[in-house]
């Protein structure tokens, strides 16, 4: 997971320092023109240095946090009346990283958000009332709920929200990721599946896993993952094996269903999203006991259902 800032990261690592907001935790994919890949070092302390902004098929819909990125969302049933939605990681969560088991709903919240127009201008500010599902779980999700309906974020900004597939993405389709954070949009294809993704602490469970295009870089973590096939938001993206480490922090590995550990150093990960939309009932509310919802619970409701 590559933070703009790394020496936070060193200090999470170390678990010496919460999260201020000012760490970005992604696998970016590699620039479709350029190809150019600057160090999450040299991001954090050079701003100016950051890739130009390129060209893409489309910015609309995507967010520019703090530290990450990442996109205003709908469930495929939600109503233009519902309380608006981000969606990031859970490691660019505020307040820091979740820990291995943990679940965070319903915290309050004043985050902003720099809302993207087509061309990546800036459209509008959206502003979190609370975060609604935040893990490291299972997967690697926030979900904020936004002070504004869909339809007034429309009215004042003329953006849409992008839609979360409700199906599992497809091997072999392509992808775009799209980062508000550095303006860039990185294109490649669904390699396959992780059936667990191990980082320090954290498993993932059915991680997709990047064709070589896709060279994140921090800064790109919380970019939705668009299938080019439906233009809908199909997996979240993640992280990225940089060193070639085995399941250590910024190198995450692949474990089978008999334990046996892969290691792909320079592929980059997203987390699928086709779970979230089981979990939102009408008006885009958390109903983590809805059916079909395998979404990470809290621990007291998790012993309670057991």
């Amino acid at each position: 997971m590559r933070k703009p800032l790394l020496a936070t990261l060193t200090a999470v690592a170390l678990g010496v320092a919460a999260l201020t907001g000012a760490t970005g935790t992604a696998a970016a994919a590699p620039n479709r023109v350029s190809g150019a890949t600057p160090t999450a070092a040299t991001a954090a302390v050079h701003p100016d240095s950051a890739p130009a902004p390129v060209t893409a098929s489309s910015f609309a819909g995507t967010v520019a946090l703090s530290n990450c990125s990442g996109s205003l969302i709908r469930m495929p049933n939600s109503q233009a009346t519902d309380p608006g939605l981000v969606m990031t990681n859970g490691h660019c969560l505020e307040t820091g990283f979740p820990s291995a088991g943990q679940v965070i709903t319903n915290q309050p919240s004043t985050r902003s958000f720099t809302l993207l127009n087509a061309s990546a201008g800036t459209a509008g500010t959206l502003k979190a009332n609370k975060v609604v599902y935040a893990t490291m779980t299972d997967t690697d999700v926030t979900l904020y709920q936004l002070t504004k309906t869909y339809a007034q974020i429309q009215q004042s900004t003329g953006i849409a929200p992008l839609t979360l597939s409700g199906t599992h993405p497809v091997q072999g389709h392509a992808i775009d990721v799209v980062s508000g954070y550095w303006k860039r949009v990185y294109s490649c294809s669904v390699d396959g599946f992780a059936y667990r993704l191990k980082e320090g602490q954290w498993t993932w469970k059915d991680a997709v896993r990047y064709t070589p295009e896709c060279q994140v870089i921090g800064g790109t973590s919380g970019s939705p993952v668009i299938d080019t096939t439906t233009g809908q938001v199909t997996a979240i993206n993640n992280t990225t094996n940089e060193n070639g480490e085995s399941c250590t922090l910024d190198n995450p590995c692949e474990v089978d269903e008999q334990g046996a550990v892969t290691i792909r150093q320079g592929t980059g990960y997203a987390q699928e999203t086709y779970g979230i939309p089981a979990c939102f009932t009408t008006g885009n509310k958390l109903n983590l006991s809805a059916t079909g919802c395998t979404l990470a619970k809290p621990k007291a409701a998790a012993a309670a259902a057991r």
